[in-house]
């Protein structure tokens, strides 16, 4: 890994060679092997779900299901069915028993992503599940348990979320066993040349035609955007 850090990362299709980026990939490398709950943090875009993935690969969990659910996408009254799954009848239109998405991650790795943007409620209802991976079926009386490992993402300042009574600070400290904060790809140095060459040799490649690489002016213009 250091080897390949040295030459320019590509951990799980993270291309770097910034020092905070190979920090970050490092910090990966060293927690992939244990099972504790991590919270990923940073601004839209900087990669949350790569670092997740990259966790969840590097992991002995890796031949088992990447379950990646965003949180802000799916409906407020559905989404507790989606995560714990519902009994036949729990509700109209419940035909017949449905396995949530925590059942379909069993022996892997269940992705929260947005997690800042889950209501009130479910936040509740969450909150012993990342003590013990336990949880109730809609509908259902019987308790569960199943064996994941739990990876949320935000790009919410969450303390600022909590003074505000907007997120839950018994479930923050629950999520937030480690925590990785990717940087802004701006104050990544020359990632921005990295990640452009890169994709110019991927269509390059996809179109059939020769290789092409990135004039001089082009790369300046790249690192002066902000």
């Amino acid at each position: 890994l250091k080897a390949q850090l040295r030459e320019g990362a590509r951990f799980d299709n993270i291309i770097s060679v910034d020092p905070a980026m190979e920090e970050v990939l490092n910090t990966i490398a060293r927690a992939a092997p244990s099972r504790a709950t991590v919270l990923v943090r940073g601004e839209s875009g900087t990669g949350k779900e790569l670092v997740a993935r990259a966790i969840h690969a590097a992991s002995p969990r890796q031949d088992q299901p990447f379950v990646a659910i965003n949180c802000a996408a799916l409906n407020k009254n559905l989404i507790e069915s989606e995560l714990f799954g519902h009994e036949k009848g729990a509700f109209t239109g419940a035909l017949r028993t449905k396995f949530g998405r925590v059942e379909e991650a069993d022996g892997g790795t269940i992705f929260l992503d947005e997690i800042g943007d889950m209501s009130r409620p479910l936040q509740a209802k969450l909150l012993r599940f990342p003590e013990d991976v336990s949880f109730t079926r809609v509908g259902g009386n019987e308790e569960k348990r199943v064996n994941v490992r739990i990876i949320s993402a935000t790009n919410r300042d969450i303390v600022t979320a909590i003074k505000e009574n907007d997120f839950r600070q018994d479930l923050y400290h629950r999520l937030n066993v480690m925590k990785f904060c990717p940087p802004p790809l701006r104050e990544r140095g020359d990632d921005v040349v990295q990640l452009a060459g890169y994709f110019l040799k991927q269509n390059c490649q996809s179109l059939g035609r020769g290789e092409l690489k990135l004039s001089k002016e082009a790369s300046k213009k790249l690192m002066g955007h902000n």
